[in-house]
């Protein structure tokens, strides 16, 4: 492989309309590069703590909200013909975990996420899991934007 391709892309996913940009960015640079694509989500223990006390199931709700989005990320993006392709799951901020944790076990070379997430309030107060992430990741970062005309699109739509 060249010395200027990627080998081991993250893209973080939340289920964002961003991150589904991201992704489907994501999976066109994996298959132009010929690299492995791991598809990454947080669980925000911070806000499921905060909601926790006054509902235990919300740990349970959003591993399965997380299982479910990872794999159907998974299988567009083997659908769209890549091969090496992984899911992960972590927990704690999204914004400290991504580009500490997540991207320097697996190696990562890049990492992909959208410009916005689904948590505008927390953005608002102490940036932006893109903004954190570009400042602490171990490797090249490419944050994908949105157009505010940009349609909803759907995990369909890769292809």
């Amino acid at each position: 492989m060249p010395v200027d391709t990627y080998k081991k892309i993250v893209v973080a996913v939340d289920g964002s309309q961003a991150s589904l940009k991201a992704f489907k960015k994501a999976v066109h640079v994996a298959k132009r590069n010929e690299a492995e694509l791991i598809i990454a989500h947080v669980v925000d223990t911070k806000t499921i703590s905060t909601a926790e006390t006054y509902d235990q199931s919300m740990i349970n709700r959003s591993e399965t909200y997380a299982s479910k989005l990872l794999n159907e990320y998974k299988a567009q993006a083997q659908k769209a013909g890549l091969h090496k392709v992984e899911t992960h799951i972590d927990y704690g901020s999204p914004k400290v975990r991504i580009p500490k944790y997540v991207a320097k076990s697996f190696e990562a070379d890049l990492i992909m996420c959208g410009a916005t997430g689904l948590n505008a309030v927390e953005r608002f107060l102490i940036g932006s899991v893109s903004e954190n992430i570009t400042r602490y990741a171990p490797c090249d970062v490419l944050v994908v934007r949105s157009d505010d005309e940009d349609e909803e699109e759907s995990i369909e739509d890769i292809l």
